[in-house]
């Protein structure tokens, strides 16, 4: 049995890229965009950064973010999902960094 995804309608979804107020990710190439400016993502920060649009409505613990994007085969520690968060939030710019939420005691949210 398959299941419809249905999206926020502040997302924007097709098959080639997924835009969230001035953020647009290319599922093509990619690469992501804040505003005019090409952010220059390493390919994890660019998987969280996806994962957090896709999957805005949950808070995610770091175990949780390791397993859905890091993935099964991941033996480092939980703390690098800390270390990615941080990074990414620096690539984004101050305004759009205040998206990642830090839930305490969990791990973290995205809007």
């Amino acid at each position: 049995m398959c299941c419809v995804l249905t999206w926020p309608a502040h997302i924007t979804v097709s098959s080639e890229k997924i835009e969230f107020k001035d953020l647009v990710i290319n599922l093509k190439t990619y690469e992501a965009k804040a505003g005019d400016r090409l952010l220059d993502l390493t390919f994890m920060e660019y998987e969280l950064l996806k994962f957090f649009i896709e999957h805005q409505e949950n808070a995610w613990s770091r175990e949780q973010l390791l397993e859905e994007v890091w993935g099964y085969d991941y033996f480092g520690g939980a703390r690098t999902v800390d270390v990615h968060v941080r990074r990414l939030r620096a690539k984004l710019g101050e305004k759009r960094s205040e998206w990642i939420k830090t839930i305490h005691s969990v791990g973290y949210k995205f809007n």
